[in-house]
C-alpha cells in the first residue's frame, strides 16, 4: 500500500504528534524537551506503525527505515556529544571567559542593541548553543540593558536575533549539524551556502538595532560591567593568548579538516591550556596534591559532567558552567525520537503521500522553497519542537528538490533560514517557552523585536524567487560519456 495512502490516514500520526506535543507544553512547559516530547514522538510513531503493520507493510521495512534514518545523522550526533566536550574544556581553560570578558568591552549605551547583538552571536557562533548563550550572557545583558531604560522587548529580540544567528552558523551547533545531514549535504558545505541568505539577515537586522539605539536616549547604567569582568579576571588568567584555542578550530574547519577530529583537537587543545593557564581552577575541580591526577580529573569532569566555577556572584555563576557530554544526552536522545518518528512514516509511504498533496501546487524552484519554508514554519507552530521542523521537512522535500537537480545545501539552507529560527517565536514551542522563561519576557512581547528570526525565512523565499545561489546538481553521465536527463 506503500505511496497509495489516503491523506486522512496519513496525516493521523502527525495529528497524534500535535495533540500529544500540545499536552506536554501545557502540562510540562520548557521541560517538555526532557522526556515528555520524546514519548510523544515514540507514541505517534507506533501509531504510524500499527496504521502500517495493518496495511501489510512488515515491521522489518519499518526498521529499516528506522535505522536508515537514524544513521544518517550519526554524524551529527557524534558531533553534539564532542560539543559537551569541548564546551566542558573551554570552559576550565579560560576560553569561554575571556570570550565573555572581552565582549562586554563592546558595551555603550548609544550602541547597546548593536553590541548586544554582535556579543550575543561571538558566544552563541563559539559554543554552539543558542540556548546557552541566552541563559547566560543574555541573562547579564538583559540586567544591564534595563538598568539603561531600554524596553524589555528590544533588548531580548537583539539577544535572540544575535544567538540565533551564532547557533545557526556555527559548526558546533546541533541544528547547524542537523539539517545538512537530513537534507544529505555536509556540514561545511552547509555553513558556506547558508552565508548567502544570513549574511543579509544579519545585516538588516544589526542595521535596525544600530539605528534604534543611536535615536534613542538612555541615563547610565546602574550596574557595573567593569564588576563582572573583575570577578571573571579574579577567576581567571584572562589574556589574547586564550583565543588561540577557538582560532585553531576555525582555522582546521576552514581548511576542510572534518568536523569531529577538528572538535577533538579543539577539546584537547582546551584541556591543555586548562592545566597551563588555570592551574588553580585545575585544583579546584580536580583536588590538590598530586597535579597530574588533579589535571586528569578536571578535565575528564568538564568533557563528561557538568562544571560550575563558583565566585560568588550569581550572575556570573551563569555564564560560567557547562553541562559537559552529559548535558548533550537529552538532545541526543530528543533526536532518536524524532528520527525515528520520521524513518517510520518513511519507510510506510505516508510523508510520501503528504509530501505529494502539497506538491501539486509546486511547479517551479521559487514554489518548492516557499512550499518548504512554510511547511517548515507550520511544523514550528503545530508540531512545537524545533527539531520536528527540520527532520520532517527534509525528509519531505528531499526528493523534491533533488528532481529539480538542485544540490541538496539549497535544502538544508531553507530548513535552517526557516525551521531553526522561527522556532523561538512560538510562544507554544519548546523553544519559545524556554527563552520566555529564562528572561522573564513573554514570547509575544518579544517576538517583534527578533528582526533577525523574522528576516531569515522571506530571505530564503527572495533567493528562491531570484533564482539567486541556488546551486544545481552536476550532470549526470552515462556510460556512452552522453548527459543523462
Amino acid at each position: 500500500m506503500q505511496g497509495k495512502w489516503s491523506l486522512v490516514l496519513s496525516l493521523i500520526p502527525i495529528v497524534v504528534l500535535i495533540v500529544l506535543l500540545w499536552f506536554d507544553v501545557q502540562i510540562f512547559g520548557e521541560d517538555s524537551s526532557y522526556g515528555a516530547n520524546q514519548i510523544a514522538l515514540l507514541t505517534a510513531g507506533a501509531v504510524a506503525a500499527g496504521i502500517a503493520m495493518a496495511s501489510k507493510i512488515s515491521w522489518e521495512k519499518l526498521y529499516n527505515g528506522i535505522e536508515e534514518s537514524i544513521s544518517s545523522a550519526m554524524g551529527a550526533i557524534l558531533i553534539l556529544l564532542l560539543i559537551g566536550c569541548l564546551a566542558g574544556t573551554w570552559l576550565i581553560s579560560g576560553v569561554i571567559p575571556a570570550m565573555i570578558s572581552y565582549g562586554l568591552d563592546v558595551l555603550n549605551p548609544s550602541i547597546f542593541l548593536f553590541a548586544t547583538c554582535i556579543v550575543a552571536s561571538i558566544v552563541s557562533l563559539a559554543t554552539g548553543s543558542s540556548w546557552g548563550t541566552i541563559g547566560t550572557v543574555g541573562v547579564a545583558l538583559l540586567a544591564i540593558g534595563k538598568a539603561l531604560g531600554i524596553e524589555d522587548g528590544w533588548i531580548a529580540g537583539a539577544i535572540i536575533s544575535g544567538a540565533y544567528f551564532g547557533d545557526k552558523m556555527s559548526p558546533l551547533s546541533d541544528t547547524t549539524n542537523l539539517a545538512p545531514a537530513v537534507a544529505g549535504t555536509d556540514l561545511i558545505t552547509h555553513i558556506r551556502h547558508m552565508i548567502w541568505t544570513t549574511g543579509p539577515s544579519i545585516g538588516i537586522s544589526l542595521i535596525v538595532f544600530l539605528l534604534v539605539g543611536m535615536f534613542s536616549d538612555y541615563g547610565q547604567s546602574a550596574i557595573s560591567v567593569g564588576d563582572m569582568q573583575a570577578v571573571i579576571h579574579e577567576k581567571f588568567n584572562i589574556g589574547l593568548h586564550l583565543f588561540i584555542v577557538p582560532v585553531a578550530v576555525i582555522v582546521m574547519i576552514a581548511r576542510k579538516v572534518p568536523a569531529i577530529p577538528a572538535l577533538f583537537v579543539g577539546t584537547l587543545l582546551g584541556g591543555l591550556f586548562a592545566i597551563i593557564f588555570q592551574p588553580q581552577i585545575i585544583e579546584s575541580i580536580g583536588g590538590s596534591g598530586n597535579i597530574f591526577r588533579a589535571s586528569y580529573s578536571a578535565v575528564m569532569q568538564a568533557m563528561a559532567l557538568d562544571v560550575n566555577i563558583d565566585t560568588g556572584n550569581q550572575v556570573v555563576d551563569k555564564l560560567l558552567s557547562t553541562g559537559g557530554m552529559y548535558g548533550m544526552m537529552n538532545t541526543v536522545w530528543l533526536i532518536l525520537c524524532a528520527l525515528t518518528f520520521g524513518g517510520i512514516l518513511q519507510a510506510a509511504g505516508m510523508l510520501e503521500r503528504i509530501t505529494q498533496v502539497i506538491l501539486r501546487g509546486v511547479n517551479s524552484v521559487a514554489s518548492l522553497i516557499a512550499a518548504t519554508a512554510g511547511t517548515c514554519v507550520l511544523f514550528n507552530v503545530l508540531a512545537a519542537d524545533q527539531y520536528l521542523a527540520i527532520v520532517v521537512p527534509g525528509k519531505m522535500y528531499r526528493k523534491a528538490f533533488n528532481d529539480k537537480q538542485l544540490a541538496p545545501e539549497n535544502l538544508s539552507r531553507v530548513l535552517e533560514d526557516s525551521g531553526t529560527v522561527t522556532s523561538v517565536l512560538i510562544p507554544w514551542n519548546t523553544c519559545g517557552v524556554a527563552q520566555s522563561g529564562v528572561l522573564g519576557i513573554a514570547t509575544l512581547a518579544y517576538a517583534p523585536y527578533c528582526i533577525f528570526n523574522i528576516i531569515s525565512p522571506f530571505m530564503t523565499i527572495l533567493f528562491g524567487i531570484m533564482g539567486w545561489r541556488m546551486k544545481k546538481l552536476p550532470p549526470k553521465i552515462g556510460s556512452d560519456g552522453a548527459i543523462e536527463d
